[in-house]
């Protein structure tokens, strides 16, 4: 079905931003922050990240109200050379330290042709996607990846909870062609679509779980009795681990079993680890000669016979870049149970609703 085809109510965007700034406002966050919060919230679920953008939102002011997030974080350098630094996030909101490193490693490129900037005590900071593409405007090949905030996922053999969905995001602009952006979750599903199927009533397709008896697992409501499948095999499980060394470890953040489920209120911070990489295409080689060979492997592609069944071939971040073109015009769709929950929490800190 086509989105245009959907049935699901829609809102404006700039509605959804001022919705989720007054959350976090009344929540306890500085004005300026949940303002800047509200526009990366809002541009997730524009570019159709629909289980990382307002769908979060009761997540996030649930560990703020619990003492988990910190309101105004202390965010700053721990460790720095040249042409890369440890942020520590202070455990703040997660896009807070995100837009800090962000920058920093931009500024860093520039100056150095590559960074690479680690993050610790940082937060759940939206879909991966958000980061990296921030990059394509200096120029640069943008890399992004996080230890997920919940362990849901078992060592490939194993029983134990000692992984997450661990997501990697790669940025790469094209010169008159739509950038391309892999965004993955190293598991079959991410527990965020997981999470929405629960919200929604709606079952899970056979082989995204697999329950603790072995047995397939289509109960989204059950999510907690077993295992999110690694993409591949033993290959995803292998994927996930080592992007939990690079961005959790090396950083000196959380992971495997020390991961701290940043939904739990009764434990302590997470201290999440991140990681967001720069590449200045210039210190490469010519930028637009670069971009136009961009442009020449998607149209190859592009161009490329298709099987049967097939109606075109797509490019990594293309689905996301049509639906962000709609929704700005249309509206961000908000299934009915997710507006109950929103309006909810509206209710609950004494705010004005959807």
């Amino acid at each position: 079905m086509t989105e245009s085809a959907e049935s699901i109510p829609r809102f404006d965007p700039d509605v959804l931003r001022a919705f989720i700034s007054r959350i976090f406002v009344a929540a306890g966050i500085p004005q300026d922050d949940a303002d800047l919060v509200a526009e990366l919230m809002t541009r997730s679920d524009l570019e159709g990240s629909d289980t990382h953008g307002i769908f979060r939102l009761k997540m996030y002011v649930g560990a703020v109200l619990a003492g988990k997030t910190s309101k105004i974080p202390n965010i700053h350098i721990e460790r720095e050379s040249g042409n890369t630094a440890v942020v520590h996030g202070d455990d703040g909101l997660g896009h807070l330290a995100m837009n800090f490193a962000t920058k920093l490693v931009i500024k860093k490129a520039k100056e150095n042709g590559m960074s690479w900037i680690g993050i610790k005590h940082g937060n759940h900071a939206g879909p991966a996607s958000l980061w990296a593409k921030m990059l394509l405007e200096h120029d640069m090949i943008g890399i992004y990846s996080a230890v997920a905030g919940v362990n849901h996922v078992a060592p490939w053999g194993g029983t134990d909870l000692l992984l997450g969905t661990n997501p990697i995001a790669f940025a790469v602009p094209g010169l008159e062609e739509p950038a391309i952006v892999l965004d993955m979750a190293t598991t079959v599903s991410s527990a965020g679509k997981i999470q929405v199927k629960a919200q929604r009533g709606e079952s899970m397709p056979e082989g995204w779980m697999i329950g603790n008896d072995g047995q397939p697992l289509t109960d989204s409501s059950r999510m907690n009795e077993g295992s999110v499948l690694p993409i591949g095999g033993p290959k995803g499980y292998g994927l996930a681990l080592m992007i939990g060394l690079l961005a959790g470890t090396l950083n000196g953040a959380a992971f495997g079993k020390d991961v701290d489920a940043f939904t739990d209120p009764g434990k302590n911070a997470p201290n999440t680890g991140q990681f967001i990489a720069a590449i200045s295409i210039e210190a490469f080689g010519d930028v637009e000669g670069f971009k136009r060979q961009v442009d020449d492997v998607i149209r190859s592609i592009k161009a490329s016979p298709l099987m049967p069944g097939f109606d075109e071939i797509r490019l990594p971040g293309e689905q996301s870049n049509r639906r962000n073109l709609y929704r700005v015009e249309n509206g961000i769709p908000i299934h009915d149970k997710l507006k109950a929950v929103l309006n909810g929490l509206a209710d609950d800190l004494k705010v004005e609703g959807l």
